[in-house]
């Protein structure tokens, strides 16, 4: 998807955000945003290591994505077959929701078109109000298969 700022902006967002939580902007971190920033979708931490390669240790990817997680710099979705996926928060990579494949696990970012991304917000607040709950936000994940395991 990524309609999100340019790298140089992106990256002084994320070290603003960090530097606020008195936490450094690593090489390590700055290659997981960069991953991310560039992916179609969110990943999980072995696609993320795979990208990577050796020069963040597989421990420190760990690291990393527990600390960008916490500081709200990512956003993290359990898939149902328990993997943990990483993407860019949403303030950073703007609003979307999910296309998930059930054979083979990719999750596809997917932007809706605002009148339909209208309807998806009218249906929520009905759901709200009818279950005298207040909604802040919403994500839709829409699980199937994928081109390649249709």
């Amino acid at each position: 998807m990524n309609t999100a700022t340019p790298a140089s902006t992106l990256d002084r967002e994320v070290e603003g955000r960090l530097k606020s939580n008195q936490i450094r902007y690593t090489r390590g971190r700055r290659r997981v945003v960069a991953v991310l920033s560039a992916s179609d979708g969110p990943m999980s931490a072995t696609e993320l290591h795979a990208e990577i390669g050796s020069a963040v240790p597989l421990s420190s990817l760990y690291r990393s994505l527990s600390v960008l997680a916490g500081s709200g710099v990512l956003d993290h979705h359990f898939s149902a077959g328990g993997v943990t996926r990483y993407e860019l928060a949403e303030w950073l990579n703007g609003h979307h929701h999910h296309l998930i494949c059930l054979l083979c696990g990719k999750v596809e970012d997917l932007e809706l078109p605002s009148a339909v991304e209208e309807q998806v917000e009218h249906l929520v607040a009905r759901i709200g109000r009818e279950a005298s709950f207040s909604p802040t936000d919403h994500a839709l994940e829409i699980e199937g298969r994928c081109t390649q395991c249709r």
